[in-house]
């Protein structure tokens, strides 16, 4: 590859590859690390299908931003009309509010485990990201991402400080184990439920639109989606590792990844628990401020507003304000003493997995229609593995959301 084709390359880059990160945020992390520290090895194969998965949804969202440099929301609203468009945008906005809080309750839980006080690192936390995104340019918002998509590494190192045997990893992740146990079946859905939330698809081609990507550079751009979905997927894989060489081994129970964090200190080292601490604390806040700004893109282009970084308050006021008013309202939350937290971190993701059949349909109804997308409608082939990904993904995460409605419900079909 020569000089010319490199710079190409690292100027399409960003949009794929954050998406796909921010995916590994508070409730992902937490989600993996009981998954190793409940179930060892035994999950590790569910992370191809998920790949694949992941891939196959998010490239569909960077072709459509592509080729008709519109956003997703803009498509739903020009297609389907207002009124469609206005209920889905409520909803959406209410589910990314509570996904908000949840970021900003990992990003505190965190800095707590460095001695940092809540009442300290939340306002601060919350303002670094207000500011950046409202005073930066897209340009320079790209780069602070890709930086913090950097830091996610420390995962990886943490799981090979934890010296896991990885002859058993290796046919543990080729070999997929099924267990009928209940509490097995309900990590099961929840680890592939993580993968793909509703904000993914808006915010992912909003940024392409945003950035302009041309339809001569979409094969960079579908490579960026494919690196992001892989990178994010090796994350989840030492998360699991980790927790399963130290936790599982050890017979040492957990509940969110603050306890994962602190349990790996005596088990893997001071050094490898503060870069999973580190990690977390990076996923939180760089997620608290990609759900906002996904929130604002998608309601802007829902109802025909200005949006954009680049743009200013007076350009783009709607823009701002929704993502300026997330962030305070996410933040502020953290901060009320007896705030029904846990409640509204719960009902957020049974709201994700009640948005996300509707967003998916909408996506490939779209993007079959030769009217908007031209030569580039999915082909017979991909919309068969399409329909059959969506299906799976819409079964389990309708199942997710029943088992976290009705867990006693669940426990009635155990062993």
């Amino acid at each position: 590859m020569n000089r010319k084709k490199i710079l190409l390359f690292l100027s399409i880059i960003g949009p794929g590859i954050i998406t796909a990160n921010v995916d590994n945020d508070a409730g992902g992390i937490t989600t993996y690390s009981l998954a190793g520290a409940q179930f060892g090895y035994s999950l590790l194969w569910t992370l191809i299908p998920i790949t694949v998965a992941l891939i196959i949804i998010q490239e569909m969202a960077s072709r459509m931003g592509v080729v008709t440099g519109k956003g997703l929301a803009d498509l739903i609203r020009e297609n389907y009309g207002i009124k469609v468009t206005f209920y889905l945008m409520i909803l959406l906005l209410l589910t990314d509010l509570g996904n908000t809080v949840a970021e900003f309750a990992g990003w505190a839980a965190a800095m707590e485990i460095f001695g940092v006080n809540k009442y300290i690192s939340v306002p601060i936390g919350a303002l670094l990201i207000w500011w950046l995104v409202v005073k930066g340019t897209y340009r320079t918002v790209e780069k602070v991402f890709l930086v913090a998509c950097t830091i996610y590494v420390t995962y990886i190192i943490s799981g090979f400080l934890a010296h896991p045997p990885w002859k058993t990893i290796l046919v543990q992740t080729v070999v997929p184990q099924i267990s009928f146990q209940t509490d097995y079946l309900i990590m099961l859905i929840g680890v592939i439920g993580t993968t793909i939330a509703p904000w993914m698809q808006f915010y992912l081609q909003s940024a392409i639109v945003e950035k302009r990507v041309e339809i001569q550079q979409y094969r960079i751009s579908r490579l960026d989606v494919i690196l992001g979905c892989v990178f994010t997927d090796v994350v989840a894989f030492f998360i699991i590792v980790a927790c399963a060489a130290t936790l599982f081994e050890n017979h040492i129970t957990v509940e969110t990844a603050k306890d994962a964090a602190l349990s790996l200190a005596p088990l893997a080292g001071k050094f490898a628990a503060e870069l999973f601490a580190f990690g977390l604390a990076n996923a939180s806040l760089f997620a608290a401020s990609i759900l906002p700004l996904a929130t604002a893109y998608y309601v802007c282009e829902g109802f025909g507003w200005e949006a954009g970084i680049n743009k200013t308050f007076k350009e783009a006021p709607q823009f701002m304000w929704l993502y300026t008013g997330l962030i305070v309202i996410g933040a502020v939350s953290i901060l009320i003493p007896n705030a029904p937290l846990l409640k509204i971190m719960f009902l957020s993701q049974v709201a994700n997995g009640i948005m996300l059949p509707f967003v998916l349909i909408f996506m490939i109804l779209l993007i079959n229609d030769p009217y908007l997308m031209g030569n580039y409608t999915n082909p017979r082939f991909l919309n068969l593995i399409t329909w059959v990904t969506v299906s799976i993904l819409i079964v389990l995460t309708f199942l997710l959301s029943a088992a976290l409605l009705f867990p006693n419900l669940a426990n009635r079909f155990g062993p």
